[in-house]
């Protein structure tokens, strides 16, 4: 392949039985692929990039044994200037680049000119993928009337009305805030209409004209009136015959907003996939997506002007790959499995030809988006670049077609943002910050500084704060605004005022509640007043520890009862039913949305408080002991829910979940991901 890195190519690249019929009976047909030199070149890429792969996972494990070294021997005591200068002499921290921007071309406008919610769901459940798909558009009406938005009791059973009042003012406030009539109020309006391109009411226009965006149905009586504020849309529902059309003067019988723009599918920390049978659905599950054969329709309006308006039906798709670390027995090198990441750069984007060289139902532009997460700094960034340029090459794609999105949720690619978006500076469309992972990797970087504070003030401290600007910063410094995405990743708030243009949501009504504060505020003009801002950054070089004397019994007793909680509730569906992401029951019965992320934040603490003597192993495992029926209790409504039982300890639930403590911290990375397979592997034995 031209852009394999150098490497010598002597190693025996075999293709699973699965894998080969899957790609030749389901994939390639409909490609115009030469199939002899798809799989010769598949060959070349596997074998040439991974002792590559090998070499950046060594590195890692090389600065980390240099750091926890280090922090063994001076504990606390080095300054914010030693631990820069200490970076930088190992190969940690890189020098940062010259200013440049970014120039990526050929983007989907839902990532370069919108602000909007971003959907995540995860691949292997089909529900939740066709959903998240779908999400482009929400009732605006029927997710407040089931949110606790509206404060008011509900009646079980059937239609609360005196709820739905509520809603329905809480809509006409809205709208009279966000498109505000010159003459009244949306609740007095008795007529909607359309003359001379502008909307009509018997409350006078739209005090901003241009909010106005099309109709549907006849001027004189619509059936539907479009309107856009801030790059979304949103469209009144005219059924003045419809239940609720009837409680309205105007017939108005829901708002339905734009709010999905564009949709994460996960295949990493949100599935369950440890063999060939697994990755091949959420493989199948990529297609069904990319053929187009499932999915909403577009939405046809007559325009302002006149002419005909289409708006898209469904969001724009984005498949969120695995990381470096992991690898897969689809294909072996020599014997062993192959990195899962380089496997999945290339099936993926060769599903999405079926999109790309079809009907372009997913990305009208022509490209395929891909996030890469867990990359650990620049060399990293630069070996996925080449990656990509071979994917490319093998499919016969013009180069930078295979569009990246970067997830800043290492503490290496965090302290060197600019020089990680620099290799990808051509393919890049989208930085965003990921919480969760971050969390986790400061924790497992600082593991021997000393004990971490409990969870709920590790986000409450200074490098969080700066973490989050720093990603913004960074973003409007490289040019992201026009070209590509500066995201928060998952937030319960999205906060536009922060300068970001997208935050994941967990469902599509949560997007639809998400697209509110887009319409509040105008993120474009936002980023403007921040372009010039310079954030401090030594804080990004503080770690969370505690001060141990403050650490009292009680507290330890309920962080480490509320982690394992957690812990062991996620393994549990994890491993018993190959549930990658699930509402994991809190402390205080609290339904929580838990991945792999979250699931590593909760381990790496207790790790790290075992490794300081905050906690004995003896501890550990009696508190599971006490937390095992806990979960039982909490999960008996799941008809496929595997039981802990009786002896907890002989579950491959159980185990897994001590030994994400017990080794934690000398697991690479602090991640729970290999742990999780081998016991998830064991349990689908029936192994004892």
């Amino acid at each position: 392949m031209r852009a394999a890195p150098d490497a010598i190519l002597d190693s025996v690249v075999t293709f699973g039985r699965p894998l080969r019929a899957f790609i030749e009976d389901e994939v390639l047909p409909g490609l115009s692929l030469n199939r002899a030199r798809f799989w010769r070149g598949f060959e070349d890429i596997v074998n040439a990039f991974t002792p590559v792969n090998a070499a950046l996972l060594l590195e890692r494990d090389r600065l980390q044994g240099l750091i926890r070294a280090r922090q063994s021997r001076l504990g606390g005591t080095s300054s914010v200037g030693d631990e820069i200068r200490f970076l930088r002499e190992i190969g940690y921290l890189h020098p940062r680049p010259r200013p440049f921007q970014i120039e990526t071309a050929n983007v989907d406008h839902e990532l370069c000119s919108m602000a909007a919610p971003q959907v995540i769901a995860p691949i292997d459940n089909a529900r939740a993928a066709l959903n998240a798909a779908n999400a482009r558009w929400g009732s605006l009406r029927d997710t407040l009337y089931g949110s606790d938005v509206i404060r008011c009791r509900k009646l079980e059973g059937c239609y609360d009305v005196v709820r739905g009042d509520h809603v329905a003012a809480w809509l006409e406030t809205f709208l009279d805030q966000t498109f505000p009539l010159e003459g009244g109020s949306h609740a007095e309006v008795s007529r909607y209409g359309v003359e001379g391109g502008q909307l009509t009411t018997d409350r006078g226009r739209l005090r901003s004209p241009w909010q106005f965006a099309g109709r549907s149905g006849a001027a004189d009586a619509p059936r539907g009136i479009l309107l856009r504020n801030h790059g979304l849309h949103l469209e009144l529902k005219i059924e003045p015959d419809h239940p609720l059309g009837r409680r309205h003067r105007a017939g108005l019988a829901d708002v339905v907003l734009e709010s999905a723009a564009s949709a994460i599918l996960d295949f990493d920390d949100g599935v369950v996939a440890v063999d060939a049978e697994d990755k091949i659905a959420l493989y199948r599950s990529w297609l069904r997506l990319m053929a187009g054969a499932l999915g909403a329709p577009d939405r046809t309006y007559r325009g302002s002007n006149g002419a005909p308006l289409v708006l898209k039906g469904r969001s724009l798709m984005i498949a969120r790959t695995v990381g470096m670390l992991m690898n897969t027995p689809l294909v072996r090198v020599d014997g062993r499995q192959a990195p899962e990441g380089i496997i999945d750069a290339v099936l993926i984007a060769l599903i999405a030809l079926h999109d790309v060289r079809g009907l372009r139902r997913n990305s009208v532009a022509g490209s395929i988006y891909l996030v890469m997460p867990k990359l650990h700094g620049p060399h990293e960034a630069a070996f996925t670049a080449r990656l990509l340029d071979a994917v490319e090459d093998l499919l016969e794609l013009d180069r930078h077609t295979i569009k990246i999105g970067l997830m800043d949720e290492e503490r290496r690619t965090g302290l060197n943002l600019m020089a990680v978006i620099a290799p990808l500076r051509r393919r890049i469309v989208l930085i965003s910050t990921g919480l969760a992972n971050r969390t986790g990797d400061e924790i497992h970087t600082a593991m021997a500084l000393g004990p971490v504070v409990r969870k709920s003030e590790i986000n409450a401290g200074a490098w969080r704060t700066a973490y989050e600007a720093v990603n913004v910063d960074t973003g409007l410094a490289c040019g992201f605004p026009g070209r590509g995405q500066i995201g928060k990743g998952m937030s319960p708030r999205p906060d536009p005022l922060s300068g970001a243009s997208t935050t994941w949501a967990p469902s599509p009504a949560a997007a639809t509640l998400h697209a509110l504060h887009y319409h509040r505020v105008a993120v474009a003009a936002r980023q403007s007043e921040l372009i010039d801002r310079d954030t401090e950054t030594s804080a990004l070089f503080s770690f969370p520890i505690a001060d141990r004397s403050r650490l009292n019994d009680a507290d330890i007793t309920a962080e480490l009862d509320g982690n394992l909680q957690d812990v062991l509730g996620y393994a549990a569906r994890w491993v018993g039913e190959g549930v990658g992401c699930s509402k994991a029951p809190g402390p205080d019965g609290t339904s929580l949305m838990t991945d792999r992320a979250s699931c590593r934040v909760s381990s790496q603490i207790l790790a790290n408080w075992l490794l300081h003597g905050v906690l004995t192993a003896e501890r550990v495992t009696e508190a599971l002991d006490r937390m095992a029926p806990v979960v039982d209790e909490r999960n008996a409504s799941d008809p496929a829910y595997v039981p802990l039982g009786k002896d907890p300890r002989s579950s491959h639930a159980f185990r897994a979940a001590r030994d994400l403590v017990l080794t934690g911290a000398i697991e690479p990375g602090g991640y729970p991901d290999r742990v999780l397979r081998a016991a998830r592997l064991q349990h689908k034995a029936g192994a004892p």
